[in-house]
């Protein structure tokens, strides 16, 4: 995704802090708030955390990241803001991915009663076990499992 490109769109000027977060959040995606200020201190360590705060609050609100929030979890952001995909949720790990639209396009978009709404977006939201916690539950070797993000 061209990030500069989609910054001057939305009429923003185009800066280090603005693509450092967008870069984790390519990269890392379902990540929280305090990730991202983790991550993005790598690259820019004088960065202060209301500044990260500030960039993904103003991002979100332009609709260039999405903030969605799994139960007992902190916020995470992610960058795929373009279609209305879901998310599958692991209980037990808290490991998250996407899931796009069951059938055709965004159909969950025309709901049984809509009150009078213009209805714009759909939250659903998969809860289950994931395949590596099921093999360990199981004492299935699997390997290393990968590091992840606790629910919160």
């Amino acid at each position: 995704m061209d990030f500069p490109e989609r910054l001057r769109e939305q009429g923003l000027r185009v800066t280090r802090q603005r693509l450092a977060v967008l870069s984790v959040l390519e990269n890392h995606p379902h990540s929280s708030a305090d990730t991202v200020v983790a991550t993005v201190r790598e690259e820019l360590p004088d960065l202060s955390i209301q500044s990260v705060y500030n960039v993904l609050n103003d991002l979100t609100g332009l609709g260039i990241l999405r903030r969605f929030s799994p139960p007992n979890s902190a916020a995470l952001y992610e960058t795929r803001v373009d279609d209305n995909h879901h998310h599958a949720v692991c209980t037990r790990c808290g490991r998250v991915e996407d899931v796009d639209c069951a059938v055709g396009h965004a159909p969950c978009l025309t709901p049984s009663e809509d009150h009078g709404m213009a209805i714009q977006i759909a939250d659903v939201l998969y809860q289950g076990v994931c395949e590596d916690c099921r093999n360990e539950a199981a004492g299935v070797a699997t390997g290393p499992l990968p590091r992840r993000e606790p629910i919160r």
